[in-house]
């Protein structure tokens, strides 16, 4: 007898960038292919809870505050206003476009997407419960477990309650708070400190640990915490949470240093979890971390032979970007047992705070924990000519490089449109055989008047650094 064919060459479970990184590749290189998405849209939590409509609120309220900054209006005396259901509208609109587009990638490559909530039976068969309870029993001889995180949830806090929020459901929020206490200040938390200190609110960040982002270079850090308290966000580091109890118009957080706060809302920002739970991973041996993250090889190859993993549900770097890129690396290591490519050593770090913050390689502290001898080159945005024009002159272009080789180490940059601006520095860095060198910038020329030419007066300043040395 004849043995029964699978329904599909690879089963992808999450449509967010890591399982639609494995999906395209696997499906233009000729493989039978379906998607199983547990809600009824695709895209995952990056287009619809995390990236994007973040950023998209973020950069609503941006334009907000450049409005209202610039002479050119202030004749008008009016201190323009948006709300924040106002400016979600944006951000819903910012959605739909990218759940049509990337619809079509799955039309146009002919990868099927099923519908519903999947559940591991065996290492080569998926049950999928649909929403009208029927289910459906799928084959395959691969699979890729790309079901993202979400939130973590304290078993002590109350999320039920209409005023403790977290950063996915802060996107439901319906009433206009006049104050919100932010629980974490990682990159989600000082973010929507940004964003809600940008419409008007009342911000109280309230930091776990030592320093705000601490794992920016030291400078940096220091720069970001200078501009939310300028802009009137109280921070308040080395605090843990006791208790936090919601009241009929608000919430109260006692902190485990004896201090209570009030505020109208409470965004909980601290940590994520990994979607694990209803995989029955157990029924393939699989065992997640406390976290509920997996572990993988070099090839995104779990602890079972035909079942990969990507992007939040492995933890680090746990970026959008990255997860895409691991997932195309996942496919090619699917077909041909390995894949050369990896993930590139330096990736940037984009942080969508109010000004932006972007960072690759290392910082001052790492390098000289190293004792590596390096040189600073910096310019200033206030005395570059475009963002005169553009009045967006608050930030910094930073060039860590070695003294003696000029090799470029570390590149920081903080203020309007960083995370588009790292990216030339990036691939200097990213250069062989002597290519990587802060001359670059130094012999080419830039337009004018641009952000980029930053890197030319960055260079020069860190030359001039060395020469007088």
């Amino acid at each position: 007898m004849t043995k029964k064919q699978p329904d599909y060459d690879a089963v992808i479970i999450g449509s967010g960038p890591g399982g639609e990184g494995a999906a395209m590749q696997l499906a233009k290189s000729g493989k039978r292919v379906a998607m199983i998405e547990k809600y009824q849209v695709i895209g995952g939590g990056c287009t619809h809870w995390g990236t994007i409509p973040s950023k998209a609120l973020r950069h609503s309220v941006s334009r907000l505050i450049e409005y209202n900054a610039n002479p050119l209006f202030s004749g008008e005396r009016i201190q323009r206003g948006l709300t924040f259901v106002e400016i979600l509208k944006h951000a819903q609109g910012v959605i739909r476009k990218q759940v049509k587009l990337r619809s079509s990638f799955y039309e146009r490559n002919d990868v099927d997407v099923i519908h519903g909530e999947a559940r591991f039976v065996s290492p080569t068969e998926i049950s999928i419960r649909k929403n009208d309870d029927s289910v459906e029993h799928i084959t395959t001889k691969q699979v890729v477990i790309a079901t993202g995180s979400r939130p973590y949830h304290p078993p002590n806090v109350d999320f039920s309650h209409p005023r403790i929020y977290d950063s996915d459901s802060v996107l439901s929020l319906s009433h206009e708070p006049r104050s919100i206490i932010i629980f974490g200040a990682g990159v989600v938390g000082s973010e929507y400190a940004s964003i809600f200190r940008g419409l008007g609110v009342k911000v109280d960040l309230v930091n776990t640990r030592e320093r705000l982002l601490s794992f920016l270079d030291a400078e940096i850090s220091d720069a970001i915490s200078y501009h939310l308290r300028n802009n009137g966000v109280v921070i308040r580091h080395n605090e843990e949470f006791e208790s936090i109890e919601g009241t009929d118009d608000g919430v109260v957080l006692h902190t485990q240093s004896g201090k209570r706060m009030t505020a109208d809302c409470l965004l909980f920002a601290n940590g994520r979890s990994g979607n694990i739970e209803e995989l029955n991973v157990e029924a393939v041996d699989l065992k997640p971390n406390y976290r509920g993250q997996l572990e993988v090889d070099e090839n995104y190859r779990t602890s079972v032979e035909n079942i990969y993993a990507v992007g939040d549900i492995i933890g680090y770097p746990s970026l959008a970007s990255a997860a895409y890129d691991q997932g195309r690396i996942c496919a090619t290591a699917m077909m041909h047992g390995q894949c050369d490519s990896a993930l590139v050593t330096d990736i940037p770090t984009g942080i969508y705070t109010i000004p932006e913050i972007s960072s690759v390689g290392s910082t001052e502290e790492e390098l000289t924990r190293k004792k590596v001898p390096y040189e600073v080159g910096r310019a200033l945005f206030k005395h570059l000519a475009r963002a005169q024009i553009a009045n967006t002159d608050v930030g910094c272009l930073k060039i860590l490089f070695h003294r003696e080789s000029k090799e470029i180490l570390g590149i920081h940059c903080f203020g309007e449109r960083a995370a588009e601006i790292i990216h030339i520095g990036q691939a200097i860095m990213e250069q062989k055989d002597g290519g990587n060198t802060i001359e670059y910038f130094v012999n080419t020329t830039f337009n004018y008047p641009t952000m980029a030419e930053a890197y030319r007066v960055a260079a020069l300043n860190g030359l001039n650094r060395v020469s007088l040395g």
